[in-house]
């Protein structure tokens, strides 16, 4: 019998127990699928795609047919796990009509069963829309890479008492908006430790410290794939970057010198077939 599938309720739930969540990102079906077998709670179809599998310098360019193609790939390869949509930038700035349209294509057309925006105070009428759209939302603070040109580039957040102030004031206002989530970004640990202890909500940090109601990192540089550039906050769990290049490696090595395709990788035709084409 499969699993129940992982809803807001479990995120609730999750925290009321005191049970930590687990989140990765991903951006295909092949991967959505191993990543889902292999038991995680929630997948993030992150607008990091930009970076990791466009190529992209930063989130900015991503659009919301490329969130909504890549979703419909998630979400096809992911039978427990929550998928959660990232809504790009400039797709919930403009306006609250747009806001609701944009995070109803995610689900509608994406099959995302909750979308995840960036900011606080400033965007509370548009998540309170989208919610009242009955669509999930999960909200994120803290480094939110759709400002980096506000931020003058990837940095920690909240270590001032001003900025400090307002993440938690923020955070406090989205719980009263309706979220059932927050990714804490980039803050120090100390304070996504406040803040975890204040909301009823779950908290999923990354780049955050252990005290968090749950754990999300890019799987590319979980697994060392992505080697661009490493934050601080990733573990690497494997080193597939090395074991991609060596496979590919001996893969042309095969082909240069005829051992592959060998004899278990081919198909035969009648000699008698074949003599009659010549």
């Amino acid at each position: 019998m499969a699993e129940k599938r992982f809803t807001v309720s479990s995120f609730l739930k999750a925290k009321k127990n005191g049970e930590k969540i687990s989140m990765l990102t991903a951006y295909d079906y092949s991967t959505a699928k191993l990543l889902d077998e292999a038991g995680v709670d929630s997948l993030l179809v992150g607008d990091s795609l930009g970076m990791v599998m466009l190529g992209y310098e930063n989130t900015l360019q991503v659009t919301m047919d490329d969130m909504i193609h890549h979703c419909r790939a998630v979400s096809r390869g992911a039978k427990r796990a929550m998928v959660i949509g990232d809504m790009p930038f400039l797709s919930y700035h403009v306006s609250i009509e747009d806001s609701i349209r944009n995070a109803g294509r995610l689900v509608q057309e994406g099959g995302a069963h909750a979308v995840k925006l960036e900011g606080g105070r400033e965007v509370l009428d548009k998540i309170k829309a989208i919610i009242n759209a009955q669509i999930p939302v999960i909200g994120h603070l803290g480094l939110t890479p759709q400002s980096i040109n506000m931020f003058g580039g990837f940095k920690v957040q909240g270590k001032n008492e001003e900025q400090a102030k307002k993440i938690v004031e923020d955070a406090v206002l989205l719980q009263e908006a309706g979220v059932f989530s927050i990714v804490l970004e980039c803050v120090p640990e100390g304070l996504a430790k406040l803040i975890s202890q204040r909301l009823d909500i779950p908290t999923i940090g990354i780049g955050a410290g252990k005290y968090c109601d749950g754990q999300v990192l890019v799987t590319q540089d979980m697994l060392g794939m992505y080697t661009d550039f490493v934050p601080k906050f990733v573990k690497q769990y494997s080193s597939l970057c090395d074991l991609i290049k060596e496979s590919t490696k001996k893969y042309i090595e095969e082909i240069k010198e005829g051992s592959f395709p060998a004899k278990e990788h081919i198909f035969k035709i009648d000699n008698e077939v074949l003599e009659k084409l010549y």
